[in-house]
């Protein structure tokens, strides 16, 4: 059997697609050219198979071919064109940028809100704060670490600035021959009266004072110089300090110019609740050529 005769010797068993390639009509016919003629008995068909390449097909007089071996590897790949309302157009048309998640703008939102209402709470809570310190230091302040551990029954080492007293130096008592004048002018007194003659060995003037809170204060002390310096002994409660009260020329008055030295000095002195003496004297080695006018309390 060769391709060209395949031993069939009748119409029904030859070439099952013989009408695709020749025709029926015979010799005259359509086939007339010989592609279609009739064949005769005793003679070999005539094969009209064409060698072609693996994978090539033509259909009819269409150049048109496609190879199997090269189809998209995407099944569900579609022309643009075969689209509905795709076009010659669509192929070119630029993709859009997608749009901003939404989702995204609200968790920002929420989170700068979250933020800002931290700061505003940091913020109310530090004025509360100042506001509370500013009340503790204008009102009464609490104790100190020394002071909270203090007992109860000692005396307080910090005097009160209520009622402290003040007096005019002519209203001590006055010993070993000092006595009051008005003959120097400038005076702080009303009166513009002072003691004087304080400059004899034994003379004093002595202050009985009442103080609300045992403490340490500060004893000021108005005076006048005749332009050079000057001390007393500061005695307190019966017991003399070790170191005179310094009465130097701080107005830098001329020597000689009482009226010019009134100026005054301060000391510290340690006070008992209730009665108190403090007395300014003239004793062995002081410079005691002064004058006085006051004496008060204030705190340290």
């Amino acid at each position: 059997m060769t391709a060209g005769n395949n031993g069939a010797d009748t119409p029904e068993n030859d070439d099952p697609f013989a009408h695709l390639y020749r025709s029926e009509g015979g010799e005259g016919g359509p086939g007339a050219s010989g592609v279609g003629a009739a064949r005769q008995p005793g003679v070999p068909r005539t094969s009209y198979n064409q060698v072609r390449a693996v994978g090539e097909r033509q259909y009819g007089n269409q150049q048109g071919q496609q190879a199997y071996g090269r189809q998209n590897p995407s099944p569900h790949y579609a022309a643009p064109e075969t689209l509905p309302g795709g076009g010659a157009g669509e192929r070119t048309r630029p993709i859009s940028a997608p749009e901003p998640r939404k989702g995204r703008n609200g968790l920002l939102i929420g989170a700068v809100a979250v933020v800002a209402v931290v700061c505003i709470g940091i913020g109310a809570a530090m004025l509360t704060n100042s506001g509370n310190t500013k009340n503790d230091a204008g009102g009464n302040p609490g104790p100190t670490a020394a002071e909270s551990v203090q007992p109860s029954n000692q005396p307080s080492t910090k005097p009160t600035a209520v009622n402290l007293p003040k007096d005019d130096a002519g209203a001590l008592r006055l010993d070993g021959g000092a006595t009051t004048a008005k003959d120097v002018p400038g005076a702080r007194t009303a009166s513009g009266s002072y003691v004087t003659n304080l400059n004899n060995q034994g003379a004093a003037a002595t202050w009985t004072l009442d103080v609300q809170a045992a403490g340490q204060y500060k004893l000021w002390v108005g005076y006048g110089v005749p332009g050079k310096d000057a001390n007393l002994t500061l005695n307190v409660n019966g017991q003399a300090l070790t170191r005179p009260i310094s009465l130097k020329n701080f107005a830098g008055a001329p020597e000689g110019a009482w009226d010019k030295g009134w100026t005054k000095s301060w000391s510290y002195v340690q006070l008992n609740k209730g009665t108190n003496t403090i007395k300014l004297s003239c004793e062995n080695g002081n410079q005691c050529e002064v004058n006085l006018d006051q004496v008060w309390l204030a705190q340290p």
